[in-house]
């Protein structure tokens, strides 16, 4: 299966696979298999990816949500505020999720050992359980470069090490939260032309949350850049979108975003009509690759799809089976 996955060519292909992981989850996976139940739907009713019911995705906060019986490799967790629950995404093959970023990178970036990765997540790097650690700590080995790295409190260092691998001509990808990213370019102003700068969101209550085009439009003044690049991706899922500019985001051939309607939330809305993400991640095989997330957003007509924001006190309305 994990062949078939990751060498989708076509809409016709991913539907299949998507079936036939939605038949195999419904199979194996408890939570999700009562959760299909309570909304009576059997895969002998579902003939297509739209009929497919989309787990909510606070379940990862109070279940064990397995569509396998192997020992789990590694436990990614959620942030959380002091006091919530936090999501814990079990993974029982941790080479689905490095064949997963792995080849996402590649499909939109090329090869990781042309890039120098210098990473500044700070807020990540605090703690244990962090995929998106794990995933650019791999990025930094497979590039190959002694200079690549993470930077926690050493601004400084990395600011001439950005210059310095810039004016060399060296393609460079600095990717951080926005609050450390916006402190670096109040310590200096850059005029970049080598380095891709790519924001993973999140300030944190470090700063004032601020909207996307606000920040964007401060991080490319600041950086001399003429688009910064963003990474949508949560502890639930083991793949990626990604944004070239203007918070426009694509998904590798085995991922596919969705909207469902605000006010009911078993109804997919068509596309360029606002409303909750649905994400399907065909690499979740062995957790659930069908999840309704808490962000609001739109899908274009050519699939790339954009995130407006988040439901209120992170409730998904219209669908009350959090009891399970």
């Amino acid at each position: 299966m994990q062949h078939k996955i990751f060498n989708i060519q076509n809409a016709h292909q991913f539907s299949e696979v998507a079936l036939a992981v939605f038949q195999h989850q419904f199979k194996h996976n408890k939570v999700y298999r009562s959760f299909c139940d309570l909304l009576f739907i059997h895969p002998s009713e579902v003939s297509k990816v739209e009929e497919i019911p989309f787990l909510p995705i606070q379940f990862f906060k109070s279940r064990k949500v397995l569509s396998s019986l192997d020992e789990i490799q590694e436990t990614f967790t959620s942030s959380g505020t002091t006091g919530s629950s936090v999501s814990k995404h079990l993974v029982t093959d941790i080479n689905l999720y490095k064949q997963s970023y792995l080849r996402g990178f590649a499909h939109f970036y090329g090869d990781i050992t042309e890039y120098t990765v210098l990473a500044l997540l700070p807020n990540y790097l605090e703690r244990n359980g962090s995929s998106l650690v794990f995933m650019v700590a791999d990025l930094i080995e497979k590039s190959k470069n002694t200079e690549s790295g993470f930077y926690l409190d050493n601004i400084q260092e990395l600011a001439k090490k950005l210059v310095a691998l810039d004016k060399r001509g060296q393609k460079t990808l600095l990717i951080g939260v926005s609050f450390a990213l916006l402190d670096l370019i109040a310590l200096q102003k850059f005029n970049l032309k080598h380095t891709t700068v790519m924001e993973t969101g999140g300030m944190k209550g470090r700063r004032k949350e601020m909207i996307r085009e606000e920040l964007h439009t401060l991080l490319q003044s600041g950086f001399g850049v003429s688009e910064i690049h963003s990474e949508y991706g949560m502890t639930e899922l083991l793949s990626q979108g990604y944004s070239k500019g203007k918070g426009i985001f694509e998904t590798p051939p085995w991922m596919k975003i969705l909207t469902r309607d605000t006010e009911d939330a078993l109804t997919i809305n068509a596309l360029e009509k606002n409303g909750g993400i649905n994400i399907i991640d065909l690499a979740n095989y062995n957790s659930c690759s069908f999840i309704a997330s808490q962000d609001l957003g739109k899908v274009h007509q050519n699939e790339t799809f954009e995130v407006l924001g988040r439901f209120d006190n992170s409730d998904i309305r219209g669908c009350n089976l959090m009891v399970l």
